[in-house]
């Protein structure tokens, strides 16, 4: 096959549907990585409609075996792997004192553990073949604090520090790294989310009120920095005030922080607030 091979995890929806269909629309073969197979399996008979241009693989992520044969059979197949998104992820809303170890377990698991699986396997077979582009969905709560949802902030940290080091780690070897940093982005992600002891109706009107920005467009920042090989790929406008609002004027950052909280902690379930 003369395509360039493309593995997008999370692919059946929201973000990952959406490179899906602009890495087709760019002539690349997609495979689509889910947990959902019903949703995973549509959008592939969707897509191939009038060429086979994409393929539904099932894939739990947070099973390293599964990523291994999912990654590898790929390979062995076409004989390349071009883009490999580490796509796949949750959210989750609440308070440090009130999550659980099995919370903890439940975020690290898919959020960290499947990006560092994707990555190694995925990262040695690139450094053999010569080339390749690694792409690992973070977050912009990856670049700055986000109170009350301080798993989810953690685990999007964690991704950016993987993959801007590994972007110049792997540079002598001919592969890329980037890490793809989404802000409000309308997707089902905020629906799912766990919310523990959260009412996470105030959660999403508070969301509801953001710009959101649609996963089409996206999609289309997003392949536009993965050609240009940035580091972290994040919309424009949000990154300079981030930049500004956090490094430059940090008493104004503070202060923003302390209204997040605020406002969330109006949305707890048990509103005993003596520990707080």
């Amino acid at each position: 096959m003369e395509k360039k091979i493309a593995i997008v995890t999370g692919g059946a929806s929201g973000i990952g549907k959406a490179i899906c269909c602009e890495l087709i629309r760019s002539d690349v073969f997609v495979i689509i990585a889910d947990i959902n197979e019903a949703d995973g399996v549509g959008l592939a008979n969707e897509l191939n409609q009038d060429n086979v241009t994409a393929r539904f693989v099932y894939t739990d992520v947070t099973e390293f075996e599964r990523v291994e044969t999912l990654i590898t059979d790929v390979h062995k197949e076409f004989g390349r792997i071009d883009y490999l998104f580490n796509n796949a992820g949750i959210a989750m809303y609440g308070e440090l004192f009130d999550m659980s170890i099995d919370d903890w377990e439940e975020i690290v698991n898919i959020n960290i553990w499947s990006v560092i699986y994707g990555t190694n396997v995925g990262y040695k077979i690139m450094k053999e073949q010569g080339f390749g582009h690694i792409i690992n969905t973070a977050s912009a709560a990856g670049l700055g604090p986000t109170p009350v949802s301080s798993a989810y902030s953690s685990t999007k940290h964690a991704i950016v520090g993987l993959t801007t080091s590994l972007h110049y780690e792997a540079e002598q070897f001919g592969v890329k790294v980037s890490t793809l940093c989404p802000t409000f982005v309308d997707t089902p992600i905020f629906d799912r989310a766990k919310a523990i002891n959260i009412d996470k109706k105030v959660i999403s009107k508070q969301v509801s009120k953001q710009k959101m920005m649609t996963p089409q467009h996206l999609a289309k920042l997003t392949l536009k920095g993965v050609h240009k090989n940035k580091p972290i790929i994040c919309p424009i406008p949000l990154r300079n005030t981030m930049d500004l609002i956090f490094i430059i004027i940090p008493p104004l950052h503070r202060s923003l922080m302390r209204v997040v909280c605020k406002v969330s902690r109006k949305a707890r379930i048990n509103t005993d607030t003596t520990s707080l």
